[in-house]
């Protein structure tokens, strides 16, 4: 048995790009930068050191997806990672990069109230949410109960 399972997060390094298929499939790609911390040997200070991750999602998903993402935001991401390789100009050329199974934007939406909102939850752009108010749920006791020290068998 083997496991392909990889977690990210970090920043759009470009607006993602969305294509299709000859098929029909929507395909949306975009760069993400995670940042490894190591310490400098000559000056003994903290830096961060950048890696730039090729993600590409398929599906339906992508589309409304792509509508949420541009260069700057941030993310995170759980997928699979996928080798591909290829010959262009005679040169034989490979790359690594994440299938996307779940996205989540974090980056701080003016919608939300000063947290995180993920993408499947904001707005599209352009969109002015009116105010609402929002029902009280009614408050449940618990059901009085008639237990009493000799009653617990420990």
């Amino acid at each position: 048995m083997s496991i392909n399972r990889v977690n990210i997060s970090g920043n759009l390094t470009r607006d993602p790009e969305l294509r299709m298929t000859s098929g029909g499939t929507q395909v949306l790609s975009f760069g993400v930068a995670v940042n490894d911390r190591r310490r400098n040997p000559q000056t003994g200070e903290w830096e961060d050191y950048p890696n730039f991750v090729d993600c590409t999602m398929f599906g339906a998903r992508a589309e409304a997806v792509s509508r949420y993402l541009s260069k700057g935001s941030k993310v995170a991401i759980e997928g699979k990672l996928r080798y591909s390789s290829w010959e262009r100009d005679g040169q034989r050329r490979s790359k690594l990069e994440v299938i996307v199974a779940e996205i989540e934007c974090m980056s701080r939406s003016n919608q939300g109230e000063g947290g995180y909102v993920p993408a499947h939850q904001q707005a599209p752009r352009g969109y002015a949410p009116q105010p609402q108010e929002r029902p009280q749920a009614p408050v449940q006791t618990p059901p009085a109960t008639d237990y009493y020290d000799s009653d617990i068998p420990f």
